[in-house]
């Protein structure tokens, strides 16, 4: 990874924050997957060699493979091996979720096996899991600055698929939740938009905000984002910006109802997305301004969250409120 790279990265943790960006000291908490709090340098030097080598192996990652026909065993799909592909129950006919976890994170990581189950109950889907733990595993600055290439990876494989079996880009929907979030956003990128739906769930904040390589709205035809631990100081976890075609701000986007903390309040964003999937039930009020998002006095028009929808549409910010229980 090129030193220029690092040193945007570092600028977006250090500089003095402009509106709609928010400022991170150096040292920070951010969560893993094991649900627990880990202390973060965010200026320390990221693992170049280890970063060089993912580069030149996109195979490091695992595509694992869930239908009604196999809920609970995944079967293993590989780049460049259509056999793995020809041979699994993957269905071109039927749409296509990939699932992409966070820092310190893997495939069995519980927002994972959540949005599995909330899709494969709805209907026929072909659902993948991406494990890229080899890189998540690592310090969160390495695993960061590595974000884009696994992204384009998993563009590359899902480009792949498509040539292997005719299962058309519009219908699939990349869902990644925190550092997922961008890597998700990186893979839409890499198929240049052309994926029928995006979704960030509370896409990590530290080094993301000012970071070019963020989810965007030009990674897929639509790409909403929803915000559950946003904020602009130190207390959030996630972007508190608008960066999507929708945004959504549940409860203003900084908390949650029930949580006291901003690991409750990050991990909310999966579970809100996987109970819409299933029920399609929580509906945002569209706003003008931030301000009419933190003030909750948004009276423009309705949108719904989340949900399966592959041809979903919509633009501009929402703020919600839900409950603290499932399914909100």
């Amino acid at each position: 990874m090129k030193i220029t790279l690092l040193c945007a990265l570092v600028y977006a943790a250090t500089a003095v924050p402009t509106s709609g960006t928010k400022f991170y000291p150096r040292y920070i908490q951010f969560p893993g997957g094991d649900g627990e709090m880990h202390r973060v340098d965010l200026e320390a030097e990221p693992d170049v060699e280890f970063l060089n080598e993912m580069q030149r192996n996109p195979a490091n990652n695992q595509y694992l493979l869930f239908t009604r026909r196999n809920r609970r065993n995944s079967q293993t799909l590989r780049i460049n091996d259509a056999n793995s592909i020809r041979n699994s129950n993957f269905n071109a006919q039927h749409p296509t979720v990939v699932s992409v976890h966070g820092w310190l994170s893997n495939e069995n990581t519980r927002n994972n096996p959540t949005i599995r189950d909330a899709f494969l109950n709805q209907g026929e889907y072909n659902v993948i899991i991406m494990d890229w733990r080899r890189l998540a595993m690592r310090d969160y600055v390495t695993a960061a600055n590595g974000v884009p290439a696994i992204g384009r990876a998993l563009g590359q494989f899902l480009n792949f698929l498509h040539q292997t079996t005719g299962a058309p880009f519009n219908t699939m929907h990349l869902v990644g939740f925190s550092l997922g979030a961008h890597v998700v956003g990186n893979a839409g990128r890499e198929l240049r938009g052309q994926v029928a739906r995006i979704t960030g769930l509370d896409p990590a904040g530290p080094l993301w905000n000012v970071n070019r390589n963020r989810l965007s709205s030009s990674d897929g035809i639509y790409v909403e984002a929803i915000h559950t631990d946003g904020g602009y100081t130190i207390d959030g976890l996630g972007i508190g910006s608008p960066i999507a075609d929708v945004d959504f701000f549940p409860n203003g986007g900084r908390s949650q109802p029930g949580c006291l903390t901003n690991l409750c309040n990050h991990n909310r964003a999966w579970e809100l997305f996987a109970a819409t999937v299933a029920r399609n039930h929580l509906e945002g009020r569209q706003c003008s301004s931030m301000s009419q998002v933190n003030l909750n006095t948004c009276r423009g028009g309705r949108l719904n969250m989340g949900n399966a929808i592959l041809n979903k549409r919509g633009s501009g910010i929402y703020r919600l409120t839900t409950g603290s229980r499932h399914p909100f």
